[in-house]
Parts: C-alpha cells; structure tokens; sequence
C-alpha cells in the first residue's frame, strides 16, 4: 500500500534522466545553471519535440498568462471521455491545443477499448517555479528543463484507473496499449516511470 501511496505526489520526470551531480549543486531558481543540465539521449526528443512548438521555457505564472491570452494556451476540462484529472497541486490544466486534442482522442480511445473505465491524468504544464516547489516535497522531481515546461507534456498513472488508488494489470495492459498507437503514429513519446508509478507523456508537433 505504500508504494500506491506515492502516487499522491505528482508525478515528474525522475533524476534518473538528468545528472546526479547537477542535482546536488544547482540551485533551484538559478536558470542560467538549470540551463546548463543536459538531458540523457532517452529524454532529449522530449525536449526536441517540446521546443517545436513555438512556446518559450515557462519560467513563472506571468509566462503562463501570457499564453493563454494570446490563444496559445488551452483550457483542459477535468472531466473527459475516458479520462479524469486529479487535483494539481503543482501543475496547470492548460496546454497547446495539439496536445489537449491528442489527450482526448487517447482518453476516447481507452474508453472504447476498455468499454467506458478512466484512466488518470496526475500532472500538466508546469512553469520553472512550480517545479521548484515540487522539488521541496519530491526529490525526484527534475533539476533541468522538463518537457512540462513547454504545455505539450503530460502524466498518466498507471495505479489509478476509474478514480480507484489500485493495481489493475488489465487497465494498465489497455492503457499502454493506446500509447503504443500514438507511439507509433509518430504522435507521442512516451515513458514508463516506475518510481513515480506513471508514464510521462510528450506531444509531438504532429
């Protein structure tokens, strides 16, 4: 039960894909150090993909308004078919439209493949300063840029299906399953964190 209960911090892109060192060194609002942690070969198309889509390194609320007033940023209900968002804490329900459209069409799919259950969405776009308050409280947290740092990435859980805090292999089977499609469409990278229990998701500029 207590690895279950690890899911009540938010899920985000583990230390493993960045330097151990840099971890322990850099501070956590000194963006021209964060700059300088380079991300492993596994996380760099993340990165890649997140800068393609004309969005600047949110560095702090301001930057996410911005966003949204020009039209660049959208607005994800909490609510959808086949999918649920959980209370973010540490993150914002807002993203780029390729990105919300693709979160749909994955929560829509899950449902028909699994005839109607939810998977849960555990974290969103986060700015440079949100990620820094995660760090206080989940040391997994990332020290370099992340790709939820640019509205196209999001977190799934693979231990909370239809609002239920529960292993379900079957769920997780359907759920990896929709990944893969979007996988293979050239749609999405994806990657399974285990010691966040969830799969990181990043859009691509499809």
């Amino acid at each position: 039960m207590k690895k279950f209960l690890s899911v009540a911090y938010v899920c985000a892109i583990s230390s493993f894909y960045y330097s151990q060192t840099a971890k322990k060194t850099i501070p956590c609002y000194d963006l021209t150090e964060v700059l300088k942690v380079e991300a492993t070969p596994l996380y760099k198309p993340h990165l890649d993909a997140s800068k393609s889509f004309g969005v600047k390194l949110l560095w702090d609320s301001k930057t996410i308004q911005k966003y949204i007033g020009n039209g660049k940023f959208h607005k994800i209900k909490m609510k959808g078919k086949g999918y649920r968002i959980q209370k973010l804490d540490y993150s914002r329900a807002y993203m780029v439209s390729k990105a919300k459209a693709t979160l749909e069409k994955m929560g829509a799919r899950f449902s028909k493949e699994t005839k109607g259950h939810t998977f849960t969405v555990s974290s969103m776009t986060r700015t440079l300063e949100d990620q820094c308050r995660l760090r206080k409280v989940n040391a997994n947290a990332s020290v370099g840029i992340s790709s939820h740092n640019y509205g196209n990435s999001f977190d799934i859980s693979y231990i909370r299906f239809n609002d239920v805090l529960k292993y379900n292999p079957k769920m997780e089977i359907a759920l990896e399953k929709v990944l893969n499609y979007y996988a293979n469409a050239g749609r999405i990278y994806y990657i399974k964190e285990k010691q966040q229990s969830c799969y990181h998701i990043t859009v691509r500029n499809y």
